[in-house]
């Protein structure tokens, strides 16, 4: 791995997966990401949250013949721990599933080098939901009356 200053940010991801059912289609999208240098996979590790609310790791051979995940093995750089799957499982309904990624944004790290070396610093940072953002603009578009301008 590259050495933190050379890095991308690093972002993670909980997706869940209600009932258990994987159905594989966005996998080879995110293989397609990687392919193409745009995000490079970290660590991906899948869990399962028991109806009695215990977390437990799955390997990919546990997952079932159903999605063809063997692109996948070997992609575990061991970042994830215990703590992290019991973290994403506080986050799984019971009984359903969760791959958790950890993906380095290789598109963002010239930006991100330059930053560094400029003495700039990452202070905060976070992510606004889709669902957040188009209630944001629909209520923007409630208050510009029609034909008109939101400033006066």
């Amino acid at each position: 791995m590259d050495s933190v200053e050379e890095m991308g940010p690093v972002d993670y991801l909980v997706i869940e997966f209600p009932g258990n059912r994987m159905t594989g289609e966005a996998f080879p999208l995110l293989v397609d990401l990687a392919e193409r240098g745009i995000v490079r996979i970290i660590d991906l590790a899948f869990v399962r949250k028991e109806t009695d609310g215990s977390v437990v790791a799955l390997e990919l051979r546990d997952l079932g013949d159903e999605v063809d995940l063997t692109v996948f093995e070997g992609a575990s750089a061991g970042v994830l721990d215990q703590g992290d799957i019991d973290e994403a499982g506080n986050a799984l309904e019971p009984g359903n599933s969760a791959a958790v990624l950890v993906y380095e944004n290789l598109w963002a790290a010239p930006l991100a080098r330059a930053l560094r070396r400029s003495g700039a610093q990452l202070v905060a940072s976070g992510r606004i939901p889709v669902q957040a953002l188009l209630a944001a603009l629909d209520a923007t578009d409630e208050t510009v009356p029609p034909g008109g301008s939101a400033a006066a």
